[in-house]
């Protein structure tokens, strides 16, 4: 206990997030049988949507720039790890699946982050609306021309087409990789029996990778770009160079998020509700209802907005409806320092009450030690 409270605040806080987490595993696993098939469904999408979030959170909240296309690098990373899955199915179908997705998730989020790049270097000159529209446009090009993005496997040889009809030439023998709107529909569902495993393991990893980043010498001089850009450039902070850092870092994992969400799918459909502008608001409210900054608030947010929607599906028609009111409730509550306050001072009196509680266990203690 004595070694927990020298610790800083920022690593115990990162401690505690960890362990409820690991323990949340934990319990999941143990009773995961006797879950209804319903609340099996919400584990995978609730740790990729975690991922999303606290990716996110680095570009929007810990650089304080705003960006409308987290679903572009999310959809990058689909096809990537989805394409790779898929063509190790049709050449290798003997080859050891661990391996094909260690390969998959990595080539994706490798890949997203040089899109990340690329997009950064000229991009993050801008600021506010022109950033978030230029990102915007990024997310939708990228899925607008992987659908129609056609690749065929044939006598050992990849073809390619962009856009067209059918690719033509091949034999009868030909297996599609890539078909048009169509997409990649086969052959990359994830076992059950696994499936919520590695999904939980490469949230708990993305968590805590980008805790330690926000915390690192790097995440210090985002946060005082964010802060003062002036100010961190009169010090000597490379603005643009910690700019593309914090971006790369976000699409990496967003691009890992997009191959666990094409697994867990069992396709990767270009589409503008898998990959469009409303996918990236979608992942935009997650990081705004929990707060910007707060990574602890990305991964609660992006907890309750992925069951909220499913609780209410019996109400048909008004589930939206109260989903959209139960978000504008939660932002004016966050938005409101009165109820804030309100809320701080019963954490703090909460806080007090067992502190002194524990204190007076150990006063008796010593006292009958005495």
């Amino acid at each position: 206990m004595k070694k927990m409270k020298s610790l800083r605040t920022s690593t115990r806080r990162k401690i505690i997030i960890l362990s409820v987490l690991f323990v949340a595993f934990v319990l999941l696993q143990a009773f995961y049988d006797k879950l209804p098939h319903q609340q099996q469904g919400w584990l995978v999408p609730i740790c990729y949507n975690v991922i999303l979030a606290v990716s996110l959170n680095i570009t929007v909240g810990i650089l304080g720039e705003l960006s409308l296309g987290h679903a572009g690098f999310m959809c990058v990373g689909a096809f990537t790890g989805a394409f790779i899955v898929k063509l190790f199915s049709v050449v290798s179908p003997d080859a050891g699946m661990w391996w094909v997705y260690i390969i998959a998730f990595a080539a994706a989020g490798i890949l997203a982050a040089l899109f990340g790049i690329l997009i950064g270097v000229p991009v993050l000159r801008l600021k506010g609306d022109y950033l978030a529209i230029v990102t915007l446009a990024f997310g939708e090009i990228i899925w607008n021309l992987l659908s129609v993005t056609r690749v065929s496997y044939d006598q050992g040889r990849l073809f390619f087409r962009l856009g067209g009809t059918e690719i033509e030439g091949l034999t009868p023998d030909a297996i599609k990789i890539i078909d048009g709107a169509q997409g990649i529909t086969r052959g990359l569902r994830m076992d059950k029996s696994y499936s919520f495993i590695i999904a939980f393991f490469l949230m708990f990893f993305t968590v805590w990778l980008l805790l330690n980043f926000i915390h690192s010498r790097t995440g210090r001089m985002v946060k005082a770009i964010r802060d003062n850009r002036i100010a961190a450039e009169s010090i000597g902070i490379n603005i643009k160079r910690y700019k593309v850092i914090a971006i790369a870092v976000s699409a990496f994992f967003a691009g890992v998020a997009g191959v666990l969400y094409a697994l867990n799918n069992g396709q990767a459909v270009a589409t503008q509700a898998n990959y469009g502008y409303i996918m990236s608001i979608n992942i935009l409210v997650f990081v705004v209802l929990g707060g910007m900054g707060s990574t602890i608030g990305s991964v609660v947010a992006a907890l309750l907005l992925t069951i909220i929607p499913d609780w209410l599906r019996f109400l048909n028609d008004y589930r939206m409806l109260i989903y959209a009111l139960v978000l504008i409730g939660m932002m004016l509550f966050n938005s409101n320092p009165t109820l804030r306050g309100f809320v701080d001072r019963i954490k703090t009196s909460v806080k007090t009450f067992f502190a002194s509680l524990f204190a007076g266990k150990k006063a008796e203690k010593k006292s009958e030690e005495a």
